[in-house]
């Protein structure tokens, strides 16, 4: 494995510890999954770009199609969790409720 590459995948895994310490010292919901929703991707990424270093065009081709399905779809799930804990858990953060029903 050539020094570039290792490089590459151990920043990776520097992002992705990085993004667990947050969960672990975040207190608010939304604050740990923001840390976790934006540090995956950058991981996923750098990692990517150290491994398709090690395997040629025909696996980093694959490497670049599932970074692109990720990255596409990783917003979309991540908003939808922080929807999901915001209609859960309504004593916590934020104070001002704006998408809060009208009728309710």
């Amino acid at each position: 494995m050539s020094i570039v590459s290792s490089a590459f995948i151990l920043l990776g895994v520097a992002v992705i510890v990085f993004a667990g310490i947050g969960l672990l010292k975040f207190s608010t919901p939304y604050a740990r999954l923001h840390a976790a929703g934006k540090a995956s991707p950058v991981a996923f990424i750098v990692v990517t770009i150290g491994a398709s270093i090690e395997l040629g065009w025909s696996g980093a081709a694959r490497l670049v199609l599932a970074s692109c399905a990720l990255v596409l779809t990783l917003p979309i799930a991540v908003h939808l969790l922080f929807r999901a804990v915001h209609r859960t858990d309504p004593a916590s953060d934020p104070p001002i409720d704006e998408l809060r029903n009208p009728d309710s």
